[in-house]
């Protein structure tokens, strides 16, 4: 019969596999599927949101009273999620990247 320190490292070495094997293929998701795993609360078109040429970002209001802001740089690497820095709400921006302002 095995002991039980023989049992209980061959239990701790299984929840180290199944961790080891739950991290990585999380980690293998590209960031467009994160994104999609994500609660998304909205969806917005681009030209609803105003841009703050100063700050180079665009922004909406968030029903908690601030609003959801992504920065242009951003927009262009291909992020399409804006967040609310006082809530956890966040919108997907819906744009074509050849409408985005040039760089000044």
């Amino acid at each position: 019969m095995p002991s039980t320190t023989t049992i209980a490292a061959a239990a701790a070495a299984t929840a180290a596999a199944t961790t080891t094997t739950t991290l990585s293929s999380s980690s293998s998701k590209t960031k467009q599927e994160a994104a999609d795993d994500l609660d998304i609360y909205d969806e917005i078109e681009i030209e609803d949101m105003t841009f703050d040429k100063k700050l180079q970002l665009y922004h909406y209001p968030c029903p908690c009273g601030d609003r959801f802001e992504i920065v242009l740089g951003d927009l262009r690497d291909g992020e399409d999620i804006a967040v609310c820095p006082s809530c956890s709400l966040m919108i997907r921006v819906i744009f074509d990247l050849d409408d985005l302002p040039k760089g000044e």
